[in-house]
């Protein structure tokens, strides 16, 4: 058994705890049969239905319904025990019309390569023009249109570890699940994006996005909104709160 197990809560009132149900289990395959061989990062997943609690000692994902819903594990940094929290805003994603089964993959692959949300790759490719890329495995290719399917739930691609390497030659290898990139970072898919830090100026993480997204309702803009793996990386872990939803 991995040594991870992740709670996966739906609190969520757009969302039944069958569709939710069936999520878990194309997440099980998804992180089990394809991730895991890629990144030797394994998981258990665990379903918790609606006014269910989470076993102690579990990482979360949180199926919430918006970002406003503070009371409801909206604006947790880390669990109670101080374990990792990955959260998927269903509601928000059918507001604007995205795949709510896509970001709760993307969220939860995220969570699993890069816990802590402080991974990143330094780039440096001439004198003065050096950035720090976010170690984030489902941004680049991000889009519903680039998902796939298993048991019928759309799930998220991923990109691999060459994805992260530069050396690596255009087309020479596989940068993500679905095949579609062809370059290393920083190569992002049409409505996809990355997190950039330039350390040679001062403008903190800031979004490179490809040239196709709609800022009204792009999904990488969207994202971005409070207590959002994007803004947790921007915050120092003396303001990371933890949950007491479920104490």
């Amino acid at each position: 058994m991995p040594d991870i197990v992740v709670s996966v809560i739906n609190a969520s009132t757009v969302v039944t705890d069958d569709e939710c149900r069936a999520l878990v289990a194309a997440l099980q395959k998804q992180v089990s049969q394809d991730f895991a061989p890629v990144w030797g990062i394994d998981a258990t997943l665990i379903f918790v239905p609606t006014g269910g609690a989470p076993a102690a000692g579990t990482w979360w994902l949180s199926i919430l319904d918006n970002t406003d819903r503070a009371g409801v594990l909206g604006h947790h940094d880390l669990t109670p025990d101080g374990l990792p929290v990955g959260k998927s805003f269903a509601g928000t994603d059918k507001h604007y019309g995205h795949s709510w089964t896509v970001t709760a993959s993307h969220e939860l692959l995220e969570m699993l390569a890069d816990p802590d949300i402080n991974l990143s790759v330094f780039v440096h490719p001439e004198q003065g023009n050096g950035k720090l890329y976010a170690y984030e495995v489902c941004d680049a290719c991000q889009d519903d249109s680039f998902g796939y399917d298993i048991d019928g739930v759309t799930l998220c691609d991923f990109v691999y570890p060459a994805y992260f390497q530069t050396f690596r030659q255009p087309g020479s290898t596989r940068f993500d699940h679905q095949g579609k990139l062809q370059k290393p970072v920083p190569e992002v898919l049409d409505g996809g994006y990355i997190s950039a830090f330039d350390v040679n100026g001062s403008t903190g993480w800031h979004q490179e996005t490809s040239a196709t997204l709609d800022p009204a309702t792009s999904r990488a803009l969207i994202r971005g909104r409070t207590s959002s793996r994007r803004e947790r990386r921007r915050l120092p872990r003396s303001n990371w709160v933890r949950s007491t939803a479920f104490k």
